[in-house]
C-alpha cells in the first residue's frame, strides 16, 4: 500500500496496536476470572503471554519516549504540555507493569489461588491508568503527531524503533497478533504495510504457530480470525 511520503503522517497503526493490547488484556482477565480456574498448561500459556505483553509495552513506550516524543517536540514546540503528559503517564504506568510482571511470575511458579488473585488485581490496577492513557494518546496526541510529521518521518521512526530491532520471527508473530480479530479496514492497513513476498510469509508461515498459541491460552472457542467485511 503506497502512501505519499510528504503527506501528513497516517498514525492508524498506533490505534491498531493499542486495540490489540486491550483485547488480550481483556481476554486474560476473562480467563483468570473464569468459574473454572486455568489448569497448568493454560496457566503457563497465560503467564508467558502476559510477560510478552509487558515486554512489548515497555519497548513500545521506550520507542515513544526516546524517538517519537523528541521528534514531535522538535517539529511542534507548542505540543510540549501534552508531550509532558504522555511522559508523565508512562511514569505512572511503569510501576504497575512491574507489579503485574512480578505477580505473573509468582502465578507461573505456583498456580495458587492467591497468586491468581494477585494477577487479577495487578491487571486491574494497570488498566486503571493504561486505558485512559491509550485513549488520550489516540484522541489527543496522534492528531498532533499527524500534523507535525510526514509519512516518511513516521515510517522512519517505526522502522528505527519497532521494526529493525526485531527478528523476522518476532515480526511474524507480532503481525498475527495485530490482525487477530481485526476489522477489514485495519486488516488492510496492517497487511498493506508489508511487501508482497514477506506478506505471504507473514500470512502463511506463522499462522499455525499463532493459532496454537492462542488455543493454549484462550481455549479453542475464542475466535482469532479477522472479521469479515
Amino acid at each position: 500500500m503506497k502512501t505519499d511520503p510528504n503527506a501528513p503522517a497516517d498514525t492508524a497503526m498506533m490505534g491498531i496496536t493499542h486495540s490489540a493490547l486491550r483485547r488480550d488484556l481483556t481476554r486474560t482477565a476473562t480467563a483468570l476470572n473464569a468459574q473454572t480456574p486455568p489448569f497448568d498448561p493454560q496457566r503457563t500459556a497465560l503467564a508467558a503471554h502476559l510477560a510478552w505483553m509487558m515486554d512489548f509495552l515497555q519497548r513500545h513506550h521506550e520507542g515513544e519516549d526516546t524517538g517519537l516524543w523528541p521528534l514531535v517536540r522538535s517539529m511542534d514546540p507548542s505540543a510540549g504540555d501534552l508531550l509532558g503528559r504522555m511522559e508523565h503517564d508512562h511514569a505512572q504506568i511503569a510501576p504497575r507493569m512491574e507489579a503485574l510482571s512480578t505477580a505473573t511470575g509468582r502465578y507461573a511458579g505456583d498456580g495458587s489461588a492467591p497468586s491468581r488473585e494477585d494477577v487479577i488485581a495487578a491487571l486491574a490496577s494497570l488498566r486503571a491508568v493504561l486505558d485512559p492513557h491509550l485513549a488520550r494518546e489516540e484522541t489527543e496526541m496522534m492528531p498532533i503527531v499527524s500534523r507535525a510529521l510526514t509519512n516518511q518521518q513516521w515510517e522512519s521512526f517505526n522502522q528505527e524503533h519497532y521494526i529493525k530491532p526485531k527478528s523476522k520471527s518476532e515480526l511474524g508473530e507480532e503481525g498475527h497478533w495485530l490482525i487477530d480479530s481485526i476489522d477489514p479496514a485495519g486488516y488492510t492497513i496492517v497487511v498493506g504495510t508489508v511487501p508482497p513476498i514477506p506478506r505471504f510469509v507473514l500470512l502463511h508461515a506463522f499462522a499455525g504457530r499463532y493459532a496454537r498459541a492462542c488455543a493454549a491460552r484462550w481455549g479453542p472457542a475464542v475466535s482469532i480470525k479477522p472479521l469479515p467485511a
